[in-house]
C-alpha cells in the first residue's frame, strides 16, 4: 500500500520549525554576526549552517547515528569537542567590536565551511537530526523518499528562519550606536553562547 503523505508533512514542518527555529547556538552565532558583520558578509555561515545539517541528516540516514548507541564514548567526545569550539565562538563573538563597515583584520565572521564543520561538533545538530530520522522516516521501499523530504523541508525552514536571526541581528547592530553598547550586546550573546555549553552537556 502507497504510504499517506497527507498527514506527515505538517508535523514534520513543525517539528523542523521548532527545532533549528527556536534559540540555539546556530541562531545565537547568526544574531551576534549580523550586529557585527551585515547581513551579507553573514551569507557564507547560513549557507554553512544549511549544507552542514543537510548533510548530516543524510548521514544519520545512512546510518553513522548508529555509532552512538554501540560507542556512547564517541558521542561524549563529539560533546565535549562542541563544547571547546562553542568556548572558542564565544570568545569570538565577546570581542567582535567593530560596526559592520568597520570589520577588518582577525574579526571576521563564520565561513562556509567553518560553519559546516561545526554541525558535526554541535550537539544540538545531532540530538535533531538523529530525532527526524527516528521520527519521521518511514519503513520499506520509502524510507530513503522520506529522508529526502525531511532535507527539503528542513532546507524551506532554515532558508526562512536562519535569515530571520540574522536580520534581527543587524537590526540591533543599527541601535548600537556607540561602542560601549555594541560590546554589552556582544558579551551578552557570548554569555548566551556560553550557557548553551552548559546545558548541552547536562
Amino acid at each position: 500500500m502507497p504510504f499517506d503523505w497527507s498527514g506527515y508533512l505538517l508535523p514534520l514542518f513543525l517539528f523542523a520549525l521548532a527545532m533549528v527555529g527556536s534559540p540555539g547556538p546556530n541562531n545565537l552565532m547568526l544574531t551576534a554576526s549580523g550586529a557585527n558583520f551585515g547581513f551579507r558578509r553573514t551569507i557564507p555561515h547560513i549557507l554553512g549552517i544549511m549544507l552542514g545539517m543537510v548533510s548530516m541528516l543524510m548521514a544519520v540516514a545512512a546510518g553513522l547515528g548508529a555509532l552512538f548507541e554501540s560507542w556512547p564514548l564517541l558521542q561524549r567526545l563529539l560533546k565535549i569537542a562542541g563544547a571547546l569550539f562553542l568556548f572558542y565562538l564565544a570568545w569570538r563573538i565577546a570581542n567582535a567590536t567593530h560596526r559592520p563597515a568597520q570589520c577588518q583584520g582577525d574579526s571576521q565572521p563564520l565561513s562556509l565551511w567553518q560553519a559546516l564543520a561545526f554541525q558535526y561538533v554541535n550537539p544540538k545538530a545531532w540530538l535533531i537530526n538523529i530525532s527526524a530520522i527516528a521520527t519521521f522516516t518511514v519503513s520499506g521501499p520509502a524510507y530513503w523518499h522520506s529522508a529526502l523530504v525531511i532535507s527539503v523541508v528542513y532546507l524551506l525552514v532554515m532558508s526562512n528562519t536562519l535569515p530571520f536571526w540574522t536580520g534581527f541581528g543587524v537590526m540591533v547592530g543599527r541601535l548600537l550606536a556607540t561602542d560601549r553598547a555594541r560590546r554589552h550586546f556582544n558579551w551578552s550573546m557570548a554569555l548566551l553562547t556560553a550557557a548553551s555549553v552548559v546545558m548541552m552537556l547536562e
